[in-house]
């Protein structure tokens, strides 16, 4: 009667392939097993248990390099590694984590360049009715203010949801991205930038520019860049921008000229 199991049936009780036996070979992890005289390799009950401790180790996050030394350390100094073990892999678990969380945030577009307040804030936009492109235009002039004039964005962000809170407000935003859509001459464009203007100079106070940003060399052009982002794709946007700085200004504001 032939003694022990051939490499196949060691790979299947062990739960492995029979290409992972021959690699725990390779790396010295299971010796090899004395061949019977058909040539073939017979697994005794000992070279089992290796191939299962070796397998375990490996399955519980063990790095291959280090199954070796940990078969053959003694109780104390398998504890001790075993508590290494176990300290790496909580640290790439919570990277592992942190990662996911990016990942579900970049899910979200551009959104991953923003603080939660703002994305809250554009939240508010999809809530109160506004239409996803109108949205997208908002996000794209946070994620510019929020690089170009970070000493400004805090202040920016706060006029909006002030902005966003105010049904009056709203229904001025509203007709704003409505008006996207019209002829630059229409008169209505004036009608809404008086509006506008109106709201905007009711807090007048809140529209003076902080004192880092006015030393600025370049900070009409920063604003610029903000103010008028995608004006190019609606000419009647631009207009309606141009009043409404004309109108500012004719009330002693001090808008940056572009």
């Amino acid at each position: 009667m032939v003694y022990g199991l051939t490499i196949g049936q060691a790979a299947a009780f062990a739960g492995v392939t029979v290409k992972t036996v021959r690699h725990y070979h390779r790396l010295g992890l299971v010796d090899e097993p004395e061949r019977d005289s058909s040539g073939y390799r017979r697994y005794g009950s000992s070279d089992m248990l290796r191939l299962v401790q070796a397998r375990t180790l490996a399955d519980a996050g063990v790095p291959l390099a280090e199954v070796g030394d940990l078969l053959d350390a003694d109780p104390e100094q398998f504890a001790s590694a075993l508590d290494d073990v176990e300290r790496r892999l909580t640290d790439r678990i919570e990277e592992l984590i942190a990662r996911r969380a990016v990942l579900h945030r970049l899910a979200a577009g551009d959104r991953l360049l923003l603080p939660e307040r703002a994305c809250v804030a554009l939240d508010r936009f999809a809530e109160l009715g506004f239409g996803a492109d109108y949205v997208a235009i908002q996000q794209e002039a946070l994620i510019l203010a929020r690089a170009l004039v970070p000493e400004v964005f805090d202040s920016f962000l706060g006029q909006l949801e002030r902005q966003l809170g105010d049904p009056q407000y709203v229904e001025l935003m509203k007709l704003c991205q409505d008006a996207e859509s019209w002829d630059p001459d229409d008169p209505r464009l004036d009608e809404i930038a008086a509006a506008l203007a109106a709201k905007v100079l009711a807090s007048r106070e809140l529209l003076s520019m902080p004192a880092e940003f006015r030393a600025r060399p370049d900070a009409a052009t920063r604003y610029g860049l903000i103010n008028h982002h995608r004006e190019d794709q609606a000419p009647a946007a631009a207009r309606l921008s141009e009043l409404l700085d004309a109108n500012l200004r004719a009330a002693g504001v001090d808008v940056p000229h572009q």
